[in-house]
């Protein structure tokens, strides 16, 4: 491959994601602005934003990773990544809209009014956003050492500062627009090389043996009941826990608009992931050499020059590189847009000021932290976010919308124990690989560790009850009473 290509993709990207984002500079003045665009983003400029933000490495590259190295089994977790916004679209969505804060602690602290719970559920937010990042500038890494032969830390710094910076300097509001065209550029990015790929096939000599695409023994039957219901779990509630995207309904001018905006989403990344999913199966078929843990990630990388070899399949590869980059900015800066609003309110004064200083720290630590540890697949990592989100988050917020019993103590004592319990069960697994009939338990823990955080959190607000919060009947009445007009 050439990585003159490569590279000038990249520093395209770049660009425009630094002329955009200098757009929404001129426009962005007012804490209002930096922190939930003033809640004047439309459904489907927030609908592209939010998409843009979801469709991380994990999907860009991941999601074709673990079709060639599963099969259908594969296909379980765009099912439940885009079933997730129907959790969303019908239990969320409207009512943290309706409850005018500006990120996820401010909800619960106004919700159980507790400050405590807040720091709780501020430290939650960090965990799981870092833990996201992460993988993301594993991703940017991988893909400048695969095209262009650089050290990994190359693209892991790259990444980091340009977040950093775009956040910093514009906030949500500038970081929309950018996510926004992120969205049809990774889109565009992966489309046209399978629509090339495929018309080749079909004037070729590849013959499509169903029996290498869907193997058997990797069909939705090669996952235990436990492990795919675990699984479903964590993805189609881990959505609900993930600060980055819970935020982006605070900027929809009205809860009918916030609705709206979901189902948008649903559409929008329902697109994505078919794309994404279609590489991975024709990897399947022209690439079945890459399916090795270690290399699967490559395959929509790798895959367009070996069919077009030549300039033709250059320009492919610069178009998937450049897609790529897109995914690792776009979830970037949202993840860090949602941590840096915590952090500049819970530490600082949550001023302009104070947001960006958060932005820079909130990028320096997933830095750090990649920087000394070695990837692991995108796909698996990401899917071990939701886990956390699901079990730490998910109940809690849901609770909190819809049940007027919970009091700060059940909500702390709900994500302590559901962070423990999926941190313990995935350290055990990794260091002993399992545990007898227990082995599954540990690999896939979000089936007990969701059940268990949320009853923890109903049982001790059972039990302190003279601490439910005063207003809540009417917090909740606030939550679910649509807008006029």
């Amino acid at each position: 491959m050439n990585p003159v290509f490569d590279l000038v993709g990249v520093a395209l990207v770049i660009i425009a994601t630094l002329l955009i984002g200098v757009y929404g500079l001129r426009v962005s003045r007012t804490t209002g602005d930096f922190f939930v665009a003033s809640r004047t983003v439309r459904p489907v400029w927030n609908a592209s934003a939010i998409s843009g933000e979801y469709l991380s490495a994990g999907t860009f590259l991941g999601l074709s990773g673990l079709v060639l190295l599963e099969g259908a089994r594969g296909f379980w977790f765009p099912i439940g990544y885009a079933a997730g916004y129907l959790l969303v679209l019908v239990f969320v969505a409207a009512p943290l809209r309706r409850s005018g804060a500006y990120t996820i602690p401010d909800f619960i602290e106004a919700r159980l009014e507790s400050r405590r719970a807040r720091r709780v559920t501020s430290l939650a937010v960090l965990v799981i956003g870092w833990l996201y990042i992460v993988p993301q500038l594993h991703g940017a890494g991988l893909t400048l050492t695969v095209v262009a032969g650089l050290p990994p830390w190359a693209g892991e710094v790259a990444i980091a500062v340009l977040v950093a910076g775009s956040v910093a300097a514009g906030g949500m509001r500038a970081i929309t627009y950018v996510q926004a065209f992120q969205y049809w550029l990774k889109l565009l990015a992966l489309l046209i090389p399978l629509v090339c790929i495929v018309f080749a096939l079909t004037g070729g000599p590849h013959d499509i043996d169903p029996v290498t695409v869907f193997p058997v023994e990797a069909g939705p039957a090669g996952f235990g009941l436990y492990e795919t219901v675990s699984l479903m779990l964590a993805l189609l509630l881990g959505t609900m826990g993930l600060p980055h995207v819970l935020v982006r309904f605070y900027t929809s001018p009205t809860g009918v608009s916030a609705r709206q905006t979901t189902v948008l989403v649903i559409v929008m990344v329902s697109a994505f992931y078919a794309v994404s999913s279609g590489m991975g199966l024709v990897s399947r078929m022209l690439a079945p050499d890459l399916a090795d843990p270690a290399v699967a990630d490559t395959a929509a990388l790798i895959l367009p020059s070996r069919v077009f070899p030549g300039l033709f399949g250059e320009l492919l590869t610069a178009l998937v590189v450049s897609g790529a980059f897109a995914a690792f900015l776009a979830t970037s800066a949202g993840l860090i847009v949602s941590l840096a609003g915590v952090v500049s309110q819970d530490v600082f004064s949550g001023s302009v000021r104070s947001f960006r200083i958060s932005a820079v720290l909130c990028a320096a630590v997933p830095l750090a932290i990649a920087l000394v540890t070695t990837p692991a697949g995108l796909g698996s990592s990401v899917g071990m976010v939701f886990v956390f989100a699901a079990s730490m988050l998910s109940p809690v917020v849901l609770l909190g919308v819809w049940w007027a019993g919970l009091t700060a103590r059940g909500a702390v004592a709900g994500i302590v124990t559901g962070g423990v319990a999926c941190a313990l069960s995935l350290i055990v697994h990794a260091a002993v690989g399992g545990i007898g009939v227990a082995a599954p338990l540990l690999a896939q823990p979000a089936a007990w560790t969701i059940p268990l955080a949320t009853a923890v959190s109903v049982g001790v607000s059972l039990l302190d009850t003279r601490s439910t919060p005063s207003r809540a009947d009417r917090y909740l009445a606030r939550l679910h009473t649509p807008e006029r007009g």
